[in-house]
């Protein structure tokens, strides 16, 4: 366990942030930017939740081979589960917050979008194949 807060400290941290965010009580926001923009910050939230998770990944194994798998787990399919339930756990758990599958559509685009930007132009730009 302390292996992965010493080579995912900053995935850890927005996990955290994540899962408090999505459970504390909303602020109480007075100005509607536009219709849906809660559903970008969802997009933004867990893209930024996957995508750091596959700079931590790509570069703690820049000089050897990695397994890629782990990487998926921990990037794409840990990020989507967290992603359905808090919003299970916002719906069933607490009283200012009600769940939606529309954020949790939104999680799973920004989850899915940062897997794209990470394997097209992050992996060949920090692994050097050889």
């Amino acid at each position: 366990m302390w292996r992965y807060i010493k080579d995912y400290p900053f995935s850890i941290i927005l996990f955290v942030v994540i899962t408090y965010l999505s459970l504390a009580q909303p602020p109480k926001i007075g100005v509607l930017l536009f219709k849906g923009w809660d559903k970008v910050v969802h997009f933004c939230m867990y893209g930024g939740l996957s995508g750091m998770f596959w700079i931590e990944f790509l570069l703690k194994h820049r000089k050897k081979e990695a397994k890629y798998i782990y990487a998926v787990i921990g990037a794409v399919i840990y990020p989507i589960l967290l992603g359905g339930l808090l919003e299970l756990c916002q719906n069933y758990f607490t009283r200012s917050r009600s769940g939606d599958w529309m954020d949790f559509g939104a999680n799973t685009g920004g989850v899915f979008t940062a897997t794209l930007i990470a394997w097209f132009i992050l992996k060949p730009l920090i692994i050097k194949e050889e």
